[in-house]
C-alpha cells in the first residue's frame, strides 16, 4: 500500500513540477517594465508567424485607485510583449487604443493628474513607450469635451477623435479586430 501511495506522490509532484516549469511570468521583450506575461509552450491553438495582429482596444474605465497603472493601458503592452516573444514580427503587430469614458483621465499630463489626483500619473511612462513603438492613442471628443480634458491638459501624443463611436467604427471597417473592456 504504501508503494502505491509514494507512486501516486511521485506522480503529483512531477505532474505539477512540470507544469510550474513549463510557464513561466515573462518580462518584455519589447516594453520592459510594463505588460508582463506567462509563457504558453506548444499552445494547442497556434500563432501565425505571418498573420498581421490588427487589434483596436476599446478602453473606458479607469481603475479605483488612481494611483494605479490602468491595467487594459498595459493589456495593450501585454499584446505586444507575449506575441513577440512567441515569434510574431513587431511589425506585423498593430495596436491602436480608443480611450474614452473615466479611462481618459489617465490621459492627462501629469501636472492636471496632480491637479485632480494629487498624484503624479501612474500611465505616463507606459504610454511614452507605446508612443516610441508608434502606437496611437486616440482619445474620444465627446468624452473630452464633457470632462473638461482640453488639449493643453492632455499628454501631447493624444490624437483626438469625434468620438470614440467614430473611431470604433473607422478601425473596424479597416478590419481591425475590437478588444473591449
Amino acid at each position: 500500500m504504501n508503494l502505491k501511495r509514494l507512486g501516486i506522490s511521485l506522480f503529483i509532484f512531477f505532474a505539477f513540477a512540470k507544469i510550474s516549469i513549463a510557464q513561466e511570468e515573462l518580462t518584455g521583450p519589447l516594453i520592459e517594465d510594463f505588460g508582463n506575461t506567462i509563457s504558453v509552450p506548444n499552445p494547442d491553438l497556434a500563432i501565425n508567424l505571418d498573420e498581421d495582429y490588427q487589434v483596436v482596444f476599446d478602453i473606458a474605465k479607469a481603475p479605483d485607485d488612481p494611483t494605479s497603472l490602468n491595467s487594459h493601458f498595459n493589456t495593450a503592452a501585454r499584446f505586444l510583449n507575449m506575441h513577440v516573444a512567441a515569434g510574431v514580427d513587431k511589425n506585423r503587430l498593430k495596436p491602436i487604443l480608443i480611450v474614452h469614458g473615466s479611462a481618459a483621465f489617465g490621459l492627462l499630463k501629469n501636472e492636471y493628474y496632480k491637479e485632480k489626483f494629487g498624484i503624479d500619473n501612474p500611465n505616463l511612462a507606459l504610454l511614452n513607450k507605446l508612443h516610441s513603438l508608434d502606437i496611437p492613442v486616440i482619445l474620444c471628443g465627446q468624452t473630452a469635451g464633457t470632462r473638461g480634458i482640453s488639449a493643453k491638459k492632455r499628454w501631447e501624443h493624444t490624437i483626438l477623435a469625434l468620438s470614440a463611436m467614430t473611431a470604433l467604427i473607422h478601425y473596424q471597417n479597416l478590419d481591425y479586430a475590437l478588444i473591449s473592456f
